[in-house]
């Protein structure tokens, strides 16, 4: 038996590994007692990566532990140490992880653990310092971070494993991408925290929990967070099919864009898309004005200021308010390629797993208002009216594809909310709202841009936007749009009146929110403002969540159910019972919000995701250039409509 001990907050703890089949049998034993007395065990896993998926992935270690003996089962290529740690992990009756999902898939596809199994018996540590914190440290939060937390409740002296273990990989001449796989696995700085992080978990979640309660926060917001990780976990293990060969082109047609309007930038000077002050000077010199700064003071030319001067909206259609700057438009569209190239072509080509699936990992608890996160690839991040992307993805063999998002979710949640009677009535009567708010002010002769500007600062109740901001985004004058707000707030007061009553409450509760569910959103001093915002889109991502779980309640998820992706899920059917399970998709993420309904609208595609944008995608390729000067690209493209 190796032993390996570490002081941690003053106490003695002792980290076992152990080498022989009666080291085993002491371990089962150390496992019997915890199981007998219904004790709470920290658990980790250490791999060779994070592409749990991957043909040529391997779980490494499993550890578990409590606040002063951790146990590290070295699985790696031994059957019986295996067999040891999948009859610890079922027979132990209460578990604790930090980050659960990732242990809970690899556990399960790589010990034969069940997720069904293991995951309702299992805690996350994370989640619960969410709960209280959603912030990370460099945005003044508590911490999400094992190490970050440990070091606050634990000990402050407490190691953060991952960074040294960084370390001991470049003493070796691995990277961090590389290291776990190849770092020597009785390597001891490794056993020892490896185990380490298993004492550390035990001893933080009854601080986390204990901050929880003096909070106010309700238990049935873990279990609602809880519930909802584990049906995000079966839908990543899950996965969807991807069309290889349309990857393998796309990645090229992509590579070869980004190069054609790099080319264009060049004309102007511009050696490096992705140098801010090239391009900063390039754009003064041909007698544009930028006036924002970056907190180092270089002027800022980021997306949203490049799409302002290419005259493009925030879905890179045409505006109509200006001369489109060039140079603006080949940055914009050579970074984008690049990035799509490389975020989702050669993640989609090389992410694979043995029988042609891609799982994206799915953050259930991400973002400050709790809102969901996707990445490998970061589906979330698309443009709502591309298929290009969307096109490498394909429903189960003899399915169809469907999707079934909410009808304008966040307005209605925010009529809802603010108890705004205007507009509670819009909704009642089926109207559109933009361009309800927009015949309101403007008189039933308003014009598209008029919509499209009610549209921006409705928008901008939600997502926090200024007009600044707006303006840039719609082309508008800054006094127009000035006007629009204040003729918004004079139509739709109740919305007006509820932010201000949400900030006034905010500073008096120590600049927290508390949203319908319970939960705590903590405001930055200089920005609360935001608390409509934050209120809102929190809301919104629990409805949806709330459906997942009702869902979930009629067998709908795991057969049929591949992603959440803002107010939409996307999910495929059998050919013959596609339209009906949509529909009843559809029904089960309907409901009724403090008396506004969430309608839903279920749609069903055919052989990609792509195709659910058959007819955006048609317009797309007969405005855009590049497409008319590439012909082998606009047939590629016309697959969508397969």
């Amino acid at each position: 038996m190796k032993l390996f001990p570490y002081t941690v907050a003053g106490d003695e703890t002792l980290t076992h590994v152990p080498e022989t089949p009666a080291d085993l049998d002491a371990f089962r034993r150390w496992v019997e007692r915890k199981a007998l007395a219904g004790e709470m065990v920290g658990a980790d896993t250490e791999t060779t990566g994070l592409d749990t998926f991957s043909p040529l992935y391997g779980l490494r270690t499993v550890q578990v532990g409590d606040a002063r003996n951790a146990w590290v089962l070295q699985v790696e290529g031994r059957p019986a140490v295996q067999e040891a740690a999948r009859w610890a992990l079922l027979t132990l009756p209460r578990l604790v992880f930090h980050n659960a999902t990732f242990d809970l898939l690899v556990l399960d596809r790589h010990l034969r653990v069940p997720l069904e199994v293991l995951g309702p018996k299992s805690l996350d540590s994370k989640i619960i310092a969410h709960l209280f914190d959603p912030r990370p440290r460099h945005e003044g939060g508590y911490g999400l971070r094992l190490k970050e937390l440990c070091a606050k409740d634990v000990d402050p002296a407490a190691p953060d494993t991952q960074e040294d273990l960084t370390a001991v990989f470049r003493s070796i001449g691995e990277t961090k991408a590389t290291g776990w796989r190849k770092i020597d696995i009785n390597h001891p700085i490794y056993l020892q925290y490896a185990g380490l992080d298993a004492i550390l978990v035990s001893r933080l979640l009854p601080v986390l929990r204990k901050r929880l309660a003096d909070a106010g926060i309700p238990q049935r917001l873990v279990d609602f967070e809880h519930r909802i990780m584990l049906i995000c976990a079966r839908m990543e293990r899950r996965g969807m099919l991807v069309d290889q060969d349309y990857v393998r082109g796309l990645v090229g047609r992509l590579e070869e864009e980004a190069g054609h309007h790099a080319a264009r930038a060049r004309q102007y000077g511009v050696t490096s898309v992705n140098a801010p002050k090239q391009v900063a000077a390039a754009l003064l010199g041909m007698g544009e004005t930028l006036t924002e700064t970056t907190d180092s003071g270089a002027l800022k030319v980021d997306k949203s200021i490049l799409l302002d001067l290419a005259d493009l909206d925030t879905q890179w259609q045409p505006r109509g308010t200006r001369t489109p700057n060039p140079l603006a438009d080949a940055v914009l569209r050579s970074k984008r390629a690049g990035k799509w190239a490389t975020s989702y072509g050669i993640a989609m080509r090389d992410g694979l797993d043995d029988v042609g699936r891609i799982h994206p990992k799915i953050n259930s608890l991400q973002a400050r208002t709790a809102r969901m996160s996707i990445s490998g690839p970061p589906l979330q991040q698309l443009p709502s009216g591309d298929w290009t992307i969307r096109r490498a993805l394909l429903p189960d063999p003899g399915h169809r594809i469907f999707s079934v998002d909410y009808a304008a979710v966040e307005m209605r949640v925010l009529a809802a909310l603010a108890d705004e009677p205007v507009m509670k009535r819009a909704i009642a009567e089926g109207r559109d709202l933009h361009g309800f708010t927009a015949e309101l002010i403007y008189g039933p002769n308003y014009t598209t841009f008029h919509r499209k500007l009610c549209k921006g600062v409705g928008f901008g109740k939600v997502y926090g936007g200024g007009a600044t901001t707006l303006s840039r985004q719609t082309g508008a004058p800054l006094g127009d749009v000035k006007t629009a707000i204040g003729a918004y707030d004079r139509t739709y007061r109740a919305i007006k009146r509820y932010s201000t009553k949400l900030q006034r409450n905010a500073r008096a509760d120590g600049y927290v929110v508390w949203t319908p569910v319970g939960r705590r959103l903590p405001l930055d001093r200089d920005r609360v403002y935001a608390a409509t915002n934050y209120m809102v889109q929190s809301t919104a991502r629990d409805v949806l969540c709330q459906a997942l779980i009702d869902m979930d309640n009629k067998n709908l998820v795991d057969d049929y159910l591949y992603l959440p992706i803002h107010d939409e899920v996307l999910g495929s059917a059998p050919v013959d019972v596609a339209e009906d399970v949509a529909r009843e998709v559809g029904k089960s993420m309907a409901m009724d919000f403090f008396g506004v309904p969430l309608d839903t609208d279920p749609e069903v595609g055919g052989l990609s995701w792509g195709s659910l944008y058959m007819k955006k995608a048609a317009t797309m390729i007969e405005n855009d250039p590049w497409y008319a000067a590439h012909p082998e690209a606009a047939a590629a493209a016309e697959l969508v409509r397969a």
